[in-house]
């Protein structure tokens, strides 16, 4: 509850719902979002200018390259980038840009961005579902660019990701009750190059029909930069991928429950040359598993459990829930963003803006999702004064 004793109405990022052929969903995303795009491009551009010593002819040239993968890579991908960029008014080249502003970013030495991940197996929850959730740490200033995307394919695969404007993916679901949760990673093997676009990954595990299919769409394809995915499926199970260029190592859960931060935590043979000075990321992973232990080992981990591991403050600024750090430049700045809960056997999710420490979860049915009445319900609300969940 507020301190008015009444929830507050739900703050989380606008639905933007799209049906029909991947060219079609590509275009209606554009259209709708071409003011957003115009302002992520700008955003990106001076980032990769200014932080990458990329210039224009360059980001194309990449971009340009990105697009040919994405081809081969997941034709649907590039057929959805495609009318995207037509229906915005931008450069397919751009777009695709957009799409690989990890690699463009990081592999340039690049080195900020958090988040943390969590999975819990149904053995270990109240209602027997599989529950998969992360705060997503990066600029404040992409919040208002960032927004729910669901689309409904001709096959009938509904997906339903956080997106920023210009981009296809990020953590989410689908309807074959599959889930996927991004982190960070940066390792000594990241270069720049040919290879599949770390968010593009994220989309080709979010049309996915089953876990196997993810896996391969992950495993079995070129990198060029490090990541990390932590995906679940209604079905029961969960693993965590760390990957890097030509390598990958995974971690299982433990007592049903798997976390993971920004660094490296299995045996892959690489260097990590994030874990050093990412903020507090061995202690948010450890914090995070203990902290959902106490539900879990007694079986009763609810949605709004791992509520309340999201909004922990240790270490504040620097803790799960993320502020920005006022001794920090506003370029500096990251926070988290959006804090978002998935209950895979339901298909629902539940997302909170910055501060999800104080605001109030709005819940999303992906089988709602596409009604022209599709409105979010309020969930976990917060009492500013004893921080706990309502």
């Amino acid at each position: 509850m507020s301190q008015l004793g009444q929830p507050r109405p739900p703050a989380g990022p606008p639905l933007i719902a799209v049906e029909g052929s991947y060219p079609q969903m590509g275009a209606e995303l554009g259209r709708r979002t071409r003011d957003l795009v115009e302002r992520s491009v700008q955003t990106y551009q001076r980032r990769f200018r200014d932080e990458a010593g990329l210039g224009d002819s360059d980001v194309r040239r990449w971009g340009g390259r990105y697009h040919q993968i994405a081809r081969t890579y997941d034709a649907r991908i590039a057929q959805m980038v495609e009318g995207l960029a037509e229906g915005a008014g931008q450069p397919v080249e751009l777009i695709c840009a957009l799409n690989a502003r990890t690699e463009l970013l990081f592999g340039a030495g690049y080195r900020d961005e958090g988040c943390t991940s969590l999975a819990v197996l149904p053995e270990h929850t109240a209602e027997g579902h599989t529950l998969l959730a992360q705060n997503w740490d990066w600029h404040p200033r992409q919040g208002p660019v960032t927004f729910l995307l669901a689309t409904r394919d001709e096959d009938g695969m509904e997906v339903l990701t956080l997106a920023e404007a210009g981009m296809l993916a990020k953590s989410g679901l689908n309807s074959a009750g599959l889930g996927v949760c991004a982190n960070l990673l940066v390792s000594d093997r990241d270069r720049g190059g040919e290879g599949v676009p770390y968010h593009f990954l994220l989309r080709g595990v979010l049309q996915a029909p089953r876990m196997s299919v993810a896996h391969r769409q992950v495993l079995d394809v070129p990198r060029i930069s490090s990541g990390n995915l932590l995906i679940a499926d209604a079905g029961g199970e969960a693993i965590d991928l760390e990957v890097a260029p030509g390598t990958f190592g995974y971690l299982l859960p433990e007592d049903g429950v798997v976390t993971h931060a920004n660094h490296f935590a299995s045996e892959i043979p690489v260097s990590d040359l994030k874990v050093a000075s990412s903020a507090l990321t061995i202690l948010r992973a450890a914090r995070s598993r203990r902290l959902l232990m106490r539900s879990a080992a007694r079986g009763t981990t609810k949605p709004e459990d791992v509520v309340e591991v999201l909004r922990d403050h240790y270490s504040f600024p620097d803790s799960i829930c993320r502020h920005p750090d006022p001794d920090r430049s506003e370029d500096e700045a990251f926070a988290s963003v959006y804090s978002i809960v998935m209950d895979l056997d339901a298909r629902e999710l539940y997302i909170a803006s910055h501060r999800p420490c104080a605001e109030p979860y709005a819940r999303w049915r992906l089988s709602d999702v596409f009604s022209p009445a599709a409105t979010a319900t309020t969930h976990f609300a917060f009492d500013h004064q004893e921080g706990n969940v309502a």
